[in-house]
């Protein structure tokens, strides 16, 4: 493993620890998110009513909604991955395989289209296409809904990421595993997406200072 996996692997360990500790828990489940952000009505949150779980983190961004846009547009198993920890992701067998550049042919999504979640996991449908600002997928088993939202703060980004999960009458076994493994784990996948799209889209932003001249 690179070094970015030992530190994502030392931060699930140290989660896991704390997965019992309230103020632990609530960080695991809104890394890098404001407690506006994480209390506040996103467009899509109707598509699943009363979720059993509900995560929301957040980065900010050097660079432009329209900037950052195309780069959640073409993620997708077998599309322009995750941007998060491959490996980890393909030993799940998903097929991801993180883009470096913008792919033009997976450009055009609408809503309706599915996109698949590895070979055996149930597709993600779009169901909310607003450029530039909101993205929201839910799972064709209507068991999870991801939505991506995009604000302007001054010459940059505020990318929100929340994620509500349909939890039913699991067993206290299950929701120890989910409380110890999958909430963290969740974590150190999601904030190494986050911080993905993030050095993507900076890489590519035009300067403040070019922004701000004139031509």
């Amino acid at each position: 493993m690179n070094t970015a996996a030992w530190k994502g692997a030392a931060l699930m360990v140290a989660s896991a620890a704390a997965a019992y500790s309230p103020p632990a828990r609530r960080w695991v489940l809104t890394y890098g998110a404001t407690a506006e952000e994480a209390a506040r009505q996103l467009p899509g949150d109707e598509l699943l009513p009363h979720p059993g779980l509900v995560s929301t983190r957040a980065v900010t961004i050097d660079a432009a909604p329209s900037t950052v846009w195309p780069w959640l547009v073409q993620m997708g198993s077998g599309r322009g991955g995750a941007y998060s920890y491959d490996w980890i992701e393909n030993l799940l067998g998903l097929d991801m395989h993180s883009a470096e550049a913008i792919l033009p042919q997976f450009q055009e999504l609408t809503v309706g289209d599915v996109l698949p979640l590895g070979p055996k996991g149930p597709g993600m449908r779009v169901e909310i296409l607003d450029p530039d600002r909101t993205l929201a997928f839910r799972s064709t088993d209507g068991a999870w809904v991801w939505i991506f939202q995009l604000e302007t703060r001054w010459l940059g980004t505020r990318l929100i990421s929340r994620n509500r999960i349909r939890t039913p009458g699991a067993s206290w076994r299950r929701r120890l595993v989910d409380r110890v493994v999958m909430e963290p784990g969740s974590l150190i996948m999601e904030r190494r997406m986050l911080l993905g799209i993030k050095e993507r889209a900076e890489w590519n932003a035009p300067s403040a200072y070019s922004l701000l001249m004139p031509s």
